[in-house]
């Protein structure tokens, strides 16, 4: 977040089950399946790479995250990879959408990949 330079916000991180990640996910997305993460900014008209404009004390709110462990688990082991790096991606996967990044045209795919290898290497 340092690097970000949000450091003062904060975030919600849930880890849940597979279970209660499939109630988000039908609930919001309508999408009635488990999956690895769910983002819900709390600036949802962010754009990439802009700044986040602070009027009020909440506004250094960035969002929340909802993982499933059990998700990540099966993700990390076929994979081939730990836990903890698995975890890391999503994280900063969801920081990246809480931040408006999205990955839903090649353009913006590309530009979101590279603002996770940055990030991902400064947590290596």
């Amino acid at each position: 977040m340092k690097a970000l330079k949000y450091a003062d916000f904060d975030i919600s991180v849930l880890i849940t089950t597979n279970r209660t990640i499939r109630r988000y996910n039908s609930d919001f997305r309508h999408k009635d399946k488990a999956t690895d993460i769910l983002s819900f900014p709390y600036h949802p008209e962010l754009s990439a790479g802009k700044r986040i404009k602070v009027r009020e004390p909440e506004d250094k709110n960035l969002g929340d995250l909802i993982i499933s462990a059990e998700y990540v688990l099966k993700d990390a082991a076929q994979l081939k990879v730990t836990f903890e790096k698995r975890i890391k991606r999503l994280l900063v996967h969801g920081v990246c959408h809480l931040l408006g990044y999205d990955h839903i045209i090649d353009a913006d795919w590309r530009r979101m990949r590279a603002k996770e290898g940055f990030l991902l290497k400064l947590l290596e």
